[in-house]
């Protein structure tokens, strides 16, 4: 018995690993490095496209719950991403580079994986098979999707820029994490007072945009969760300031108060030697970035290595298409994982392709799906990508909000979301428990 992955993303490459620790033989097809999508740079497997950031480490967060949940179902991804760490306060962000380098050579040397560099461009009829081709799925792939499924969304999703460290003015510039947590060199705070932020701000709702040539823009959504920051910004002068720039939890030490306005920019390789900027994900023209984005102080001699772009995304419409278990609803065979099964986020997309490669090795051998219980991170984001009574289906990531009420919740927000966390994993425990053998094997 042979499982076929296609897409050697962050689903496709944890669904090939689920299922070869599992002792089957899969046969992983990757398009790269023949060709490439629009937002891809890396010929390596598992790249982070845009942020490098995979989200809150605490527990008590819902990000950092899923993530615990994972590592519990024993995650090859977070395996790669706790080895190749960069200081990022309360969240685990990567040496993106490293990461993905890790996750390919993982891929690589297992015995039971068969690397094919090959476009596939139609749905596999024979066999099971995953497909985890992506947000940015090629064309003709993604066409036949359209004509069997119909009902898919498009996105857009942008990155933010990335500059050198040296190129970083720290005259202008302090480092430190908001709210002291984590390492005081975690981040680097690039502060504003009033009239620079002004001028900054009139800068940016003006800057001309780049086209979106390569994508159908004749209704084009912007995924709240990617917005770009020129677009965050035409919501008010002050949206920026109570968004990514908000100086909260920060002192400037020069002035010993809080700045007007503040972009963090934190380490986007693990020398150090360059730094994204935080939520400054947009699509502006290249020319436009540097003028305007080097009015911020810290950056007025920024030299960027790569400048933000702006990408289209395509869901399927999953309720009407998917079963919780990530397997179509016409054809138990076929899984999807990854965000084009609706669920938002680099640990979200790996998640699904836990979920759907390890369903697909129980299909194989005849044995029952399995989902988790509704109260866990990943059992409620399953079933919500599968729930029929979502009339507006949008994408979805980690948040306590799709998981059920809690009994006699404590008023404390902090206190809620630990006893959210404890009983997801308490519950959790016990499943793994139940499921013996089926679930969490060690990986190699």
């Amino acid at each position: 018995m042979t499982i076929n992955v296609i897409g050697a993303g962050l689903a496709g490459c944890e669904a090939a690993m689920q299922i070869a620790n599992r002792g089957v033989q899969v046969r992983l097809y990757e398009m790269k490095p023949h060709k490439r999508t629009p937002a891809h740079h890396s010929d390596d497997f598992g790249e982070l496209v845009c942020s490098n950031s995979l989200k809150a480490m605490r527990v008590e967060s819902a990000a950092g719950l899923l993530k615990e949940e994972m590592r519990r179902l024993g995650s090859f991804l977070m395996q790669c991403a706790d080895k190749c760490q960069v200081p990022a306060g309360g969240a685990l962000a990567v040496d993106r580079s490293i990461f993905a380098r890790l996750v390919t050579e993982g891929i690589r040397r297992h015995p039971n994986i068969t690397v094919v560099h090959e476009e596939i461009t139609d749905i596999p009829n024979d066999g099971i098979n995953v497909i985890a081709t992506g947000p940015l799925t090629a064309d003709a792939l993604a066409q036949k999707i359209e004509e069997r499924f119909g009902g898919s969304l498009s996105f857009f999703d942008a990155a933010a820029p990335i500059v050198t460290a040296d190129s970083i003015d720290m005259d202008f510039a302090f480092t430190a994490s908001r709210y002291d947590r984590g390492g005081d060199d975690d981040y680097i705070n690039c502060p504003l007072n009033k009239a620079e932020y002004e001028v900054f701000y009139n800068a940016l709702v003006h800057a001309e945009r780049a086209p979106l040539h390569d994508f159908d823009v004749s209704n084009p959504k912007v995924y709240e969760g990617c917005m770009p920051v020129e677009v965050l910004a035409q919501r008010g002068e002050n949206t920026l300031r109570f968004g990514p720039m908000k100086p909260v939890g920060l002192v400037d030490p020069r002035t010993g108060h809080r700045a007007w306005a503040l972009l963090q920019l934190r380490k986007e390789n693990a020398a150090g030697t360059m730094y994204n900027l935080v939520g400054f994900q947009t699509n502006l023209k290249f020319p436009e970035q540097k003028r305007v984005f080097s009015l911020i102080p810290a950056l007025h001699k920024a030299e960027f290595v790569r400048y933000g772009v702006m990408h289209r995304n395509t869901f399927l419409c999953s309720p009407k298409v998917l079963n919780a278990d990530y397997s179509v609803k016409e054809n138990r065979n076929l899984f999807f994982a990854g965000q084009i099964t609706g669920v938002e986020g680099y640990m979200e997309s790996a998640a699904s392709g836990i979920m759907a490669g390890l369903n697909a090795v129980r299909l194989a051998e005849d044995k029952p799906a399995l989902v988790l219980p509704e109260d866990t991170m990943i059992g409620a984001l399953s079933r919500y990508i599968a729930d029929p009574t979502v009339k507006k289906f949008q994408p979805m990531g980690a948040n306590f909000g799709v998981l059920p009420a809690l009994q006699n919740p404590p008023r404390d927000k902090r206190e809620r979301a630990a006893a959210y966390a404890h009983r997801a994993l308490h519950s959790l425990d016990i499943f793994l428990s139940e499921n013996k053998g089926g679930t969490n094997e060690n990986h190699c």
